[in-house]
């Protein structure tokens, strides 16, 4: 990080951005984050304090608009930072906070096990996050591992199947995946009672090769719908795709993301944005990405496609098992205006809390 703010500071120098510039880019994002208003070169004349006039105040946030730093959203307002803006804010300006003592306790006694589940703690932690960030709170469940107890397909609906792993402690997963068009209730009683038998008492990667050669060597007495099913479920779970990654993403608060939500477009790119995030696809790129580098990783509006859609900011941070590897993930998703200088360190602290429950 350090490295980083140092090779910002010199960038920032080489373009002629000064101390007073600095200065004027930081209360620009302070207000942004505060109000989500424009900031206009009057306002910043009275609360900068320096003695600056207005006209001064005007040029410097020209220079930073030709810089690409600010814009202004119509013609006679003030400005707000761009992406680029907020990207060099936060990691050359952004003077971060501590948790309070009252935050860490609040964030240590709902993650607690208490008896729980893991699936119920991480459920926990995902509200607890949202609650205090005011963003929606993610959590990226480590894949199941342990040995199962029963597996079921449960119909859906023409084309679709739910499918049930259920571990021998009680930790439920689900999936949903397509299936044969016209596919008969018994075709999905024979495939849940074929891989139940076989999967019972043994991990998912222990069993699927000795089933998937059993189904190619036709020792199964299965039709060919059923064999189809049987596959499709397996696959949900260790196809190439996403292997050995993360197991399931758990996502509450979701309603934050649009109190400030006024125009119908911004609405649908929300909606979009919760609908990528539901797949495997998604999911395993979430857990790539936080897993780039240690520690918290923060991803500002068109940085990253997945949020650049929808205007929102991600800020997440890895959880690591006893043996040091990561197999999860906690964060926020939240507008590009969020407290960043609160919620890193939040991140950061509920992820560290999360992998001691878990290592």
């Amino acid at each position: 990080m350090e490295q980083t703010i140092k090779s910002l500071t010199d960038a920032l120098s080489a373009k002629g951005l000064n101390d007073r510039s600095r200065e004027v880019l930081k209360h620009i994002v302070d207000a942004y984050v505060e109000t989500g208003a424009p900031v206009g070169s009057r306002t910043l004349s009275r609360s900068l304090g320096l003695g600056l006039s207005p006209a001064t105040i005007r040029n410097v946030m020209a220079d930073l608009e030709d810089l690409g730093l600010l814009f202004a959203p119509h013609t006679s307002a003030g400005r707000l930072p761009t992406d680029m803006g907020l990207r060099l804010f936060v990691d050359g300006l952004l003077e971060i906070g501590n948790l309070t003592k009252d935050e860490r306790a609040h964030i240590e006694s709902q993650c607690a096990a208490d008896g729980r589940s893991l699936p119920e703690v991480l459920e926990e932690a995902s509200e607890t996050i949202s609650g205090l960030s005011r963003c929606a709170g993610l959590v990226v469940a480590p894949k199941l591992g342990e040995p199962l107890k029963h597996i079921e397909f449960v119909s859906l609906g023409p084309g679709r199947a739910l499918v049930v792993l259920i571990s021998v402690s009680g930790v439920v997963e689900n999936r949903i995946i397509d299936v044969p068009a016209g596919m008969p209730a018994s075709s999905l009683v024979e495939a849940s009672n074929f891989l139940t038998a076989r999967l019972r008492g043994r991990t998912l990667e222990q069993a699927q090769t000795e089933v998937l050669r059993e189904l190619e060597e036709q020792r199964a007495e299965l039709d060919n719908l059923t064999t189809r099913v049987v596959e499709r479920g397996l696959a949900s779970w260790a196809g190439p795709q996403g292997a050995g990654k993360g197991g399931a993403l758990i996502l509450r608060g979701q309603s934050q993301l649009l109190e400030d939500v006024t125009a119908l477009e911004d609405l649908e790119r929300i909606r979009q944005l919760f609908a990528m995030l539901e797949t495997k696809d998604t999911l395993v790129r979430l857990l790539d990405l936080a897993g780039d580098a240690e520690g918290v990783q923060i991803f500002i509006g068109a940085e990253n496609e997945l949020f650049g859609l929808a205007g929102c900011s991600m800020v997440i941070a890895p959880y690591s098992n006893s043996q040091q590897q990561i197999i999860g993930a906690i964060g926020v998703i939240g507008p590009t205006r969020i407290d960043y200088a609160r919620i890193i360190p939040m991140v950061d602290y509920t992820a560290k809390v999360i992998g001691r429950l878990v290592g």
